[in-house]
């Protein structure tokens, strides 16, 4: 149900901004992911020192959720999301005019400071307007970073295809991402924290973080682990293990991307649905009987059908993770979502190191199995989901559209 105090227009129009925040943070980190090549070939770095190069992003992105989450608590999530959102654009163009490996990590720290603040304060606000909606659009939100993330490879791949430097790339699409954050600026909605500061918002931030909130960013943790594992190891398994020729262990981890970005828009009704506590166990176990075919299967048919369900599997479940944590205490929403988010992205950063590493000590179908268990686990645990005071409230039954209040 939608707020009294939102007419359908503004609801709609706060939607749509949250809509171009993610598209935007999407679209910059595929612009330059697809770019990397070109920046590594003008200075001329070897594999391992943009390896350190690279570091500054990680290093950036902890910073920044780190710090983002008291001040979205502190002034709201709009005024956050909005300064961060137009840095992106800007903070795009540095890496490609730098003259060398320290001031490409320095500027990769910026870009990576910038995107973590981004992703925890339009997480916040997606919150908000799910809290005026009265029920789960986070899914959907989601599913639009993916979309932005696929265009984004697309610009960078059609320069790259014209022979066209990265600095025209960025610069390019440093114009069109600080248009759609000008946009969106325009509709986003306000929260709590911006209407309210003083004294006792402050009192709100210095409370701690709500209970359950650690347990959320450990599922967080392992559902990314299992995503950056399949995007790094996915291609290598079904080319080294499976024989497959180089386009079709390409086609695997695009299965998986494509599924993961379906689940994300059909995450939402079935989340009204089911709930978030069934939806997030369903998940889990089909994200684990996916890449348990994908691996046992031993063929490239199961491989590429196996990576695909695993993709379906993960889709949903860090929408619903970011969602519950976001709507435990409306006051500490920053804060919650930054522990989380922090979490899920060590997990990312960690998930194809820890397959690696297994690897070397058995073989790389027997590592894969590391993130079948971490998605059993997810399973096994859903009920973390469910909010303690709902939990309390319902004798533990699973609710319909999850712990969004209307």
């Amino acid at each position: 149900m939608a707020s009294p105090t939102l007419d359908r227009p503004a609801l709609l129009r706060a939607r749509l901004a949250v809509y171009g925040f993610f598209l935007l943070a999407g679209l910059t980190f595929g612009t330059w992911t697809a770019r990397i090549p070109a920046v590594k070939a003008r200075l001329v770095l070897s594999d391992g020192e943009l390896s350190l190069g690279l570091l500054g992003i990680a290093a950036g992105a902890i910073t920044g959720m780190q710090v983002v989450g008291r001040l979205i608590d502190r002034f709201g999530s709009r005024r956050v999301a909005i300064p961060t959102a137009i840095a992106q654009g800007v903070v795009l163009v540095l890496p490609a005019y730098v003259p060398n490996l320290p001031t490409l990590a320095a500027a990769l720290f910026v870009f990576g400071l910038m995107h973590g603040s981004l992703d925890v304060s339009m997480n916040a606000n997606a919150v908000v307007v799910e809290r005026a909606y009265g029920r789960t659009l986070m899914g959907s939100f989601h599913a639009v970073f993916s979309i932005g993330g696929f265009l984004g490879a697309a610009i960078g791949g059609l320069f790259a295809h014209a022979s066209v430097e990265a600095g025209p790339t960025f610069l390019s699409a440093g114009l069109l991402i600080v248009v759609l954050a000008a946009v969106s600026s325009r509709w986003a909605m306000r929260d709590a924290a911006e209407a309210s500061e003083g004294p006792a918002a402050a009192a709100e931030t210095a409370a701690g973080l709500p209970r359950g909130v650690l347990f959320l960013g450990v599922l967080a943790f392992c559902c990314l682990v299992g995503e950056g594992a399949a995007g790094d190891w996915s291609s290598v398994y079904l080319v080294e293990s499976l024989g497959s020729a180089p386009a079709t262990g390409a086609a695997a981890y695009a299965a998986f991307a494509v599924m993961m970005t379906a689940g994300r828009f059909a995450g939402d009704r079935l989340a009204a649905l089911l709930g978030p506590v069934r939806l997030v166990r369903c998940c889990g176990i089909l994200a684990a009987g996916g890449l348990a075919l994908a691996v046992l299967g031993g063929t490239q048919a199961t491989g590429m059908i196996g990576f695909g369900l695993f993709g379906a599997g993960l889709s949903c479940t860090i929408p619903q993770v970011f969602s519950a944590a976001g709507h435990r205490d409306p006051a500490q929403a920053g804060r919650a979502l930054a522990r989380v988010a922090s979490l899920g992205y060590a997990g990312l950063l960690a998930g194809p190191v820890l397959i690696g590493g297994a690897s070397e000590l058995s073989t790389l179908r027997h590592a894969l199995l590391i993130p079948v268990l971490l998605s059993l686990f997810v399973a096994v645990t859903a009920s973390a989901l469910r909010s303690p005071r709902a939990a309390h409230a319902s004798g533990a039954a699973t609710p319909a559209l999850g712990d969004v209040p209307s």
